[in-house]
């Protein structure tokens, strides 16, 4: 129910508002905050820098989902 894809080329880059990502956390929490996409940061499972993804719902919400990670991790620099 689950996939892991990694965010390792995102680390070190910043939001919109110049909040560092520095972390697979950072970038869950960032991606929370900017699109209302909640996922779940790897290195709580031991599996950094990396993202859990469930996809354990509607083929719709997945794509919708998966827009806005693009939007998100498009915007930053």
């Amino acid at each position: 129910f689950y996939v892991y894809p990694s965010c390792s080329q995102l680390i070190g880059k910043k939001t919109k508002a110049g909040k560092l990502i520095d972390s697979d956390e950072a970038f869950c929490s960032e991606l929370l905050e900017a699109e209302g996409v909640a996922v779940v940061f790897g290195s709580a499972f031991g599996l950094g820098p990396n993202f859990r993804i469930s996809y354990a719902t509607s083929e719709a919400l997945l794509e919708e989902a998966c827009a806005r990670i693009q939007r998100f991790t498009a915007s930053l620099t």
